[in-house]
């Protein structure tokens, strides 16, 4: 297989030498490159496609349907159906701590934890009470 890459490199080189990369969008630009040094090497390929087929990781999705739950919660004016998304928030908030373990990133639920202490905190009305 090493043939196939010297031809390659000799067209490249052909190319160049014929102009015909002097025009494309981006000449002369740095390349916008993808930061995946915090995903693992063996894991990096996987997370493309994914991305590029407009898929998000399972704990990436939870988080971000946590978010969404959170602000219908705080629009919310229907006990009953703040009632239902507060459930389903609890539901979601236990399947990304379940996920978070079984990635091994420790102290996430006891900084979760904390974090949603002090979200219920800030949100609390002046009774104490949401």
């Amino acid at each position: 297989m090493e043939w196939v890459r010297l031809v390659a490199e000799e067209k490249i080189r052909e190319a160049q030498q014929r102009g015909e990369f002097d025009r494309l969008p981006g000449f002369g630009k740095p390349l916008a490159l993808d930061d995946l040094s915090a995903v693992p090497e063996d894991l990096r390929a996987a997370y493309r496609l994914l991305r590029n087929a407009g898929m998000l990781p399972e704990e990436m999705q939870l988080r971000k349907e946590m978010v969404t739950l959170e602000d219908l919660i705080r629009c919310c004016r229907d006990e009953s159906e703040k009632s239902r998304l507060k459930a389903e928030l609890s539901a979601k908030r236990l399947r990304f701590r379940a996920l978070a373990e079984e990635r091994g990133w420790h102290g996430l639920g006891a900084l979760a934890d904390y974090g949603n202490r002090l979200e219920e905190k800030l949100t609390e009305d002046g009774d104490g009470r949401d």
